[in-house]
């Protein structure tokens, strides 16, 4: 029995071990489904039917089960969600769909983990000058794999400001969640959350794009329909989830360390299924990214 438990404990422990890794393949997968799936259709409209996607799936599975609502925190949980989903996703959409290259886009919001350490102090969190140099290198690395990428020809003031406005967004949704809602059932916090977001992004969606019920302004190719079932089912549902377990379980700034990671695989996956350049520079980039995160989150 006592041998039956240990085993159930060490495996129990892989399985936890590879949840950063796996919330890093999927998170990274964002940029390649804007490739596919903005092309169809607005980027605000995208994300309506995006956050209406989540709704349809995890609305009748949180009335089956009856899951807890965060009573108490219910307004937390929608500021949080607002902040993460409609300002983050919102923010790098637009840019993107109005010339921002995929590549300066992760550079400015890579810059969230060094935010999120400066405001450490605010949850009593202490960052070390080993977490420092992590966090450094990281930057560095990030820097490497997306130069070849960057170009300001042409770059519109209104892209900047938009990404940096994302930066801002998801730095401050994971701080504020880490602070007050860190823990609440993953099913109606996220149905809260999205609810939320389509809420304020909706009135955007019309007055902006020309949102109207018949979605005129979508063209429902293959491309686009597998580009939305993926934001819907494995960015939305399964790698939100997985970025919710981690801040619940780990300090803020190693959780937004994994981030650093997101434009290396990134630029990995480009090459792979687009075939954009990928230098030897890229890869040491990796390399010291991969480092820079090792720094920080070790105990």
């Amino acid at each position: 029995m006592m041998h039956s438990a240990a085993g159930s404990s060490r495996q129990k422990q892989v399985l936890l071990s590879l949840v950063p890794l796996v919330f890093v393949l999927i998170w990274s997968t964002g940029f390649i489904v804007a490739k596919f799936g903005l092309p169809y259709a607005p980027p605000l409209t995208f994300l309506i039917l995006r956050f209406a996607g989540v709704l349809v799936v995890l609305l009748p599975l949180v009335l089956l089960f009856r899951a807890p609502w965060p009573h108490g925190r219910i307004r937390h949980v929608a500021v949080a969600g607002v902040l993460l989903q409609a300002g983050y996703l919102a923010g790098v959409w637009c840019a993107i769909k109005i010339g921002m290259p995929a590549g300066l886009s992760a550079l400015i919001v890579g810059l969230q983990p060094i935010l999120t350490a400066f405001a450490a102090p605010l949850l009593g969190e202490s960052v070390r000058k080993r977490q420092w140099l992590g966090l450094l290198l990281g930057l560095c690395g990030v820097g490497l794999v997306v130069a070849n990428k960057i170009s300001l020809i042409g770059l519109s003031n209104a892209s900047i400001a938009l990404c940096v406005f994302a930066l801002f967004c998801i730095t401050a949704g994971t701080l504020y969640q880490k602070r007050y809602c860190s823990h609440f059932d993953l099913r109606t916090g996220t149905v809260i959350q999205f609810l939320a977001s389509a809420v304020v992004v909706l009135p955007f969606a019309v007055a902006i794009e020309g949102l109207d019920w018949r979605l005129s302004q979508v063209s429902w190719t293959p491309q686009f329909v597998g580009a939305l079932l993926w934001s819907i089912l494995a960015l939305s549902i399964g790698a939100i989830f997985l970025l919710f377990a981690l801040i619940r379980r780990s300090a803020a700034t190693s959780v937004t360390s994994l981030l650093y990671l997101t434009p290396p695989t990134t630029a990995v996956m480009a090459w792979l299924m687009f075939g954009e350049a990928f230098s030897m520079i890229g890869a040491l980039g990796m390399l010291i990214g991969v480092i820079g995160v090792a720094f920080v989150v070790r105990k």
